[in-house]
């Protein structure tokens, strides 16, 4: 299977640069087959019914973007923080090639300092960090927003770049889908019988790495951490148990899902890494619907749902929706999927 099998043709134009006047007035492309509706996010709410299960992942993102400096030479570093847990991170770096081991860098004045203690691939170093007082007060204070490189606007609010349900600091971009979501949608879905669970995936590499390969079976996918509590575990094994619906809120959601199912066979309680690289042929344990936003050609996340709602659907949708100038990507508009059987 050739990556440029999920290429397509994307005017920039289309490419959205600020998010939604307001959350849910996105619009929304119903996807049901080759059967296809336009609609808007706040429409949302007549796609789900009464028993189906909402699994949203409660993610926040970091200020996981730091400029600092190599003290001894005055050089400057960008860092993109991936993953941490305590004084040890993983980062993406820019001038990657003035950072070895042992390397010493300075954000803030010297209120961060990171030590390169490893070097991986692409760019990836690890750092031992020192500061003082809380680790995500001082990104809060020296860090940026971490937007991704096609977006060139100024992001006036940060908070929309961030779920309404947001609550486990860790991520290193959004889980989009969640962001056309409002507290009122939520009240509506709930009022209507949808119970909604979180799960935690902590957005990083594995998400957004671009596929180098020709041959998809060649690309590997980095490992994001994950958490499911035991309260949506037996939530969503009751519903599986019951036939009732799982819908999952983004690509995010649907791996952490999926990596469960295909390592325990069921739901439970659980903390790990997820790898799972999802295209078409994949057997499908656990989702029955997904929201989503559009996707980057030729990316891991268009061949997911190309092999949950079907090669030739996700074409014809992504056709209709350049056609019709929907926004894509982060701050674009969504669409909803049911799974191809």
């Amino acid at each position: 299977m050739n990556v440029n099998d999920f290429d397509f043709y994307l005017p920039e134009s289309l490419i959205a640069q600020t998010p939604a006047a307001k959350r849910s007035e996105s619009r929304l492309l119903v996807v049901d087959g080759m059967n296809l509706e336009d609609k808007h996010f706040y429409n949302i709410t007549d796609y789900l019914h009464e028993g189906d299960v909402l699994v949203v992942n409660n993610t926040r993102v970091i200020a996981a973007r730091l400029f600092g400096e190599k003290p001894e030479t005055g050089a400057h570093v960008e860092l993109l923080i991936l993953k941490f847990e305590g004084t040890t991170a993983e980062c993406l770096v820019g001038n990657a090639k003035v950072v070895k081991l042992g390397t010493e860098l300075s954000f803030g004045g010297g209120k961060l300092k990171a030590i390169c203690t490893k070097i991986g691939e692409e760019g990836i170093r690890f750092f031992d960090l020192i500061f003082e007082g809380i680790f995500l007060e001082v990104l809060d204070e020296l860090g940026q927003m971490p937007l991704p490189p096609y977006i060139h606007e100024r992001l006036e609010d940060k908070e929309r770049y961030q779920t309404v349900y947001s609550e486990v600091a860790g991520s290193a971009a959004a889980p989009t889908a969640g962001l056309h979501f409002t507290e009122e949608i939520l009240d509506q879905l709930k009022a209507k019988g949808v119970m909604i669970v979180p799960v935690t995936l902590h957005v990083g590499l594995g998400t957004f790495r671009p596929v180098k390969v020709d041959n998809i079976f060649e690309h590997t996918m980095h490992a994001e951490s994950y958490f499911m509590t035991q309260e949506t575990a037996d939530v969503l094994n009751q519903a599986r148990a019951e036939g009732r619906r799982i819908v999952a809120v983004g690509t995010t959601s649907v791996r952490t899902l999926e990596t469960i199912m295909s390592e325990h066979g069921t739901f439970l309680e659980t903390e790990d890494e997820s790898k799972i690289f999802i295209y078409p042929g994949y057997e499908w344990k656990a989702v029955d619907a997904i929201i989503t936003n559009f996707h980057l050609p030729k990316s891991t996340l268009i061949m997911l749902v190309s092999a949950f709602a079907g090669k030739a659907e996700i074409d014809h949708a992504y056709a209709h929706a350049v056609e019709t100038e929907y926004r894509f990507f982060s701050f674009g508009d969504s669409m909803i999927l049911t799974h191809k059987k």
